[in-house]
């Protein structure tokens, strides 16, 4: 029997800066084609961490969410490949500085600043048809409060890192095989601690009152003050 059907999940970031929107171009087995940065949630972290992480990975600037842009649902029919599902959760947001001292991610070509037309006008190399939705979605006035999404503590795992790795052995590990010394937790405190307490407020945030869930488009937040500009 085979497990229930998932889709994949995965973020994106929308940015725009005197009316040019943040690119990128990368290779994919169908070719170079356009797409906002964007991946993959992975295990361990908020949605709203990811989307950090992605925009750094191929773009190296630092990136602040401040609104959720909406949740959208598309299918890939790839001719020689089976389909798949994605649901992405797309944010707008402020970009940082840039890490000069990181390069792209792999596949990666380069980044770019385009205007819609000039977006649209490239539609045959959009990575998908939520590229342009999304850009026009952002131009609509479409914003929704981060408070809508909640991460509970227990989706947030802790990673195993080097360091973590590293402190265990020698906390495991005495200099004199002979003595049988207690482990020291504060060993394991210090080198979990960043990856257990992440640096996203909304990992841990309490839900908000009053929040509900629609499915309209016209979908009013009732986070006060917030409203779908017109």
């Amino acid at each position: 029997m085979t497990g229930p059907w998932k889709p994949s999940v995965t973020v994106a970031a929308v940015v725009e800066r005197d009316g040019r929107f943040l690119l990128v171009e990368e290779e994919t087995g169908d070719g170079i084609r356009l797409n906002q940065p964007a991946g993959h949630l992975d295990p361990g972290e908020s949605l709203t961490a990811a989307v950090v992480r992605e925009t750094m990975e191929e773009t190296t600037h630092a990136f602040a969410p401040t609104h959720l842009l909406g949740a959208y649902l598309w299918r890939a029919t790839p001719p020689a490949a089976e389909a798949v599902t994605y649901l992405r959760f797309a944010f707008c947001g402020e970009l940082g500085e840039r890490d000069r001292g990181r390069a792209l991610d792999h596949g990666i070509l380069r980044t770019l600043w385009l205007t819609r037309e000039q977006i649209a006008a490239r539609a045959a190399q959009h990575r998908s048809p939520l590229v342009q939705r999304c850009i026009d979605d952002y131009l609509s006035g479409v914003r929704y409060p981060l408070e809508l999404l909640f991460t509970h503590a227990s989706a947030v795992v802790p990673v195993v890192t080097s360091t973590f790795a590293s402190a265990a052995s020698s906390a495991l590990a005495p200099s004199d095989p002979s003595a049988v010394a207690p482990l020291d937790p504060s060993a394991f405190a210090l080198a979990a601690s960043p990856a257990v307490a992440p640096t996203d407020p909304l990992a841990v945030a309490p839900a908000q009152a009053g929040a509900q869930v629609h499915g309209a488009a016209d979908w009013l937040p009732a986070c006060a003050g917030t409203t779908r500009a017109k």
